[in-house]
C-alpha cells in the first residue's frame, strides 16, 4: 500500500476518534462531550461508548449543531487468546440490525458478571458494591469495571481509580471476573457490514508476546479489519513508533483517539494528542464519505 508523503496536511487533522460518554464508563453525557471536544480544538470527532450506539444521535446532534465533523462509534469487547479485546468501529449505520443486535448480546452477560464482581468483593471485606456500581450508570446492562473502580473510590477503599485497578477488579485480585464477549470476526463483520471501517483499539494495552500480536493482527486483518490505533492516550512514544510499524505491515489505516472518559480520569484531554504519524494513512481518509457534517477541508481538497 502506498504511503503518504510528510507533507501531506492530511494526517495533522485533529481528530478524536475514541471516547466515552455516560452511556457507558464516560462521566459526560454526549452532548457534554460533544462540546468539550469542540472547545478543545477537536476537527472530527467519534463517540465510542462500549458496546453500544445508545448515545450516536444525540452526540451527533450535538457536534453538527456546533459544526463539529461526525462519526459514528462504537468500542466492542471481543475474546482472543483468553484476553479481552477491543475493537472500534467508525462510520457505521448506527441503525443496521444486526449491528444493534450484536451489541445487545454482547452487553447481556455485563450485569450477572457485575453480581459475581460484587460477590467478591464482599468476601474481601466490600459490602455494597453492586449497588454502589449501579448508582454510576445510566442503564444496569451498561456496568463495567470503572464504574465498581468509581465506588471503590467514593467509599475511601482507594485514593484514587488507577489505585483501584492496581488493587482490585484485575486477574489475581478481588472482585476480578472473567467474561466471555463477542468474536472477534464477528464484531468485525458487525462492523464492516454496516459500511463502517473495524480499528484494534489502544494495542500496547493487551501486553503480548510478539508472535501473540501477530496473530491478532493477521486474523483481525483476515475478517476484513482495517485499522488500528497508533496515536491514542495509553500509548508512549515508543509505543506510537511500534504500532506505525504493524499499520505499514499489515496496510491498515491509522487511527488517533485519546480514549477519553472524563476531565478527572482520562491521561490526555479530547483533542491533545500528538499527531499522527505522515507516513501513514489516517482512517479518516478512508472514511471521507461517512463524515457527517463540516469535513476538514484537507479532506476535500
Amino acid at each position: 500500500m502506498p504511503v503518504l508523503p510528510d507533507n501531506r496536511a492530511v494526517h495533522l487533522i485533529n481528530a478524536d476518534l475514541h471516547s466515552h460518554s455516560t452511556v457507558s464508563d464516560g462521566t459526560l453525557a454526549p452532548a457534554r462531550l460533544a462540546q468539550r471536544a469542540h472547545d478543545s480544538g477537536v476537527q472530527l470527532w467519534a463517540l465510542t461508548d462500549h458496546d453500544s450506539v445508545g448515545g450516536v444521535a444525540p452526540a451527533r446532534e450535538a457536534a453538527l449543531d456546533l459544526g463539529l465533523a461526525f462519526l459514528a462509534g462504537t468500542e466492542i469487547s471481543v475474546s482472543f487468546a483468553d484476553e479481552c479485546v477491543h475493537i472500534v468501529g467508525l462510520g457505521f449505520d448506527a441503525d443496521d440490525a444486526d449491528l444493534v443486535a450484536g451489541l445487545a448480546a454482547t452487553r447481556a452477560g455485563r450485569l450477572q458478571r457485575a453480581r459475581e464482581m460484587a460477590a467478591s468483593l464482599a468476601r474481601a471485606g466490600i459490602p455494597g458494591a453492586l449497588d454502589g456500581a449501579l448508582a454510576y450508570v445510566d442503564t444496569p446492562e451498561a456496568v463495567s469495571r470503572a464504574h465498581f473502580a468509581r465506588f471503590l473510590v467514593e467509599r475511601g477503599v482507594c485514593a484514587d481509580v488507577g489505585a483501584v485497578f492496581r488493587r482490585y477488579l484485575v486477574e489475581g485480585k478481588p472482585g476480578f471476573v472473567p467474561h466471555r464477549w463477542a468474536r472477534l470476526g464477528d464484531a468485525v463483520r458487525w462492523i464492516t457490514a454496516a459500511g463502517g471501517l473495524a480499528v484494534v483499539a489502544h494495542p500496547a494495552r493487551y501486553r503480548f508476546a510478539p508472535t501473540l500480536e501477530y496473530a491478532l493482527f493477521s486474523e483481525f486483518a483476515a475478517h476484513g479489519g482495517r485499522g488500528v490505533e497508533v496515536v491514542v492516550g495509553a500509548h508512549t512514544e515508543a509505543e506510537r513508533h511500534h504500532y506505525a510499524g504493524i499499520a505499514a505491515e499489515f496496510g491498515l489505516a491509522a487511527s488517533r483517539g485519546s480514549d477519553f472518559h472524563g476531565p478527572d480520569e482520562s491521561r490526555v484531554d479530547l483533542g491533545a494528542l500528538p499527531d499522527l504519524p505522515g507516513t501513514l494513512s489516517p482512517v479518516w481518509e478512508r472514511l471521507a464519505g461517512r463524515i457527517e457534517g463540516r469535513v476538514p477541508q484537507a479532506l476535500t481538497g
